[in-house]
C-alpha cells in the first residue's frame, strides 16, 4: 500500500508549524483526511512522572497505548529512529495524506520553505541538488527548476497539495 505523503522542510524557526497548522486546517474543510508527523532529533516524552502509563512504561514496558473513547497515544521504544516509510504504511493507513516536518534527509516529496529573513540558502538547492524537491513556498520571489508558491498564501500550498497529491 502507498500511503501519500509530503515533507516540509526548512531551516528552524523559518515557521513549518505554523504553516502546516493552516494548511491541515485548510485541506479538512475540503473534506480530506489528514495525518501528521513531526520529525524530532531530539529526545521527548509526552507522559508525566506519577501517570499510570508512565509507571507502567517505566516499569519496562516496551510499548505502552494509551486509550481513551477521543484518541489514543502510542509510546514504543525502539534503539533506532524507524524510517519514514515504516511509519506511513504502520500508521497512517487510513488518511487521504500525510504531511511531515522534518525529514530533510528522507526519500519523501518536498516542500521547502524559504524566509527571505532566515536564510539565503535552500536545503535542497544549495550545496546538494534533492531531486524530491517539488516546490518551495517563499516570502520573496525566487527564480528555481521547482514551482515557487507564495508562503503567506495558505490556499495556494493547499492547492498545490491537492493537485498534486489529492485528485
Amino acid at each position: 500500500m502507498t500511503v501519500k505523503a509530503v515533507s516540509f522542510v526548512a531551516k528552524s524557526g523559518t515557521g513549518k508549524t505554523t504553516l502546516l497548522e493552516k494548511v491541515i486546517a485548510r485541506l479538512k474543510e475540503r473534506g480530506y483526511r489528514v495525518g501528521a508527523i513531526k520529525h524530532d532529533a531530539h529526545r521527548f516524552d509526552i507522559d508525566h512522572p506519577g501517570k499510570d502509563s508512565h509507571r507502567l512504561a517505566s516499569a519496562g514496558a516496551d510499548t505502552m497505548l494509551i486509550s481513551s473513547p477521543e484518541k489514543l497515544a502510542l509510546v514504543k521504544r525502539h534503539s533506532a529512529s524507524p524510517p519514514i516509510e515504516e511509519l506511513l504504511v504502520t500508521y497512517f493507513t487510513d488518511v487521504d495524506i500525510v504531511l511531515t516536518e522534518g525529514y530533510k534527509q528522507g526519500s519523501l516529496p518536498k516542500i521547502e520553505l524559504h524566509r527571505q529573513e532566515r536564510s539565503a540558502t535552500l536545503i535542497c538547492r544549495g550545496a546538494e541538488h534533492d531531486p524530491t524537491l517539488l516546490a518551495v513556498a517563499s516570502d520573496e520571489p525566487l527564480k528555481l527548476d521547482v514551482p515557487v508558491l507564495d508562503l503567506n498564501d495558505v490556499g495556494a500550498v493547499a492547492d498545490f497539495i491537492e493537485e498534486r497529491f489529492l485528485k
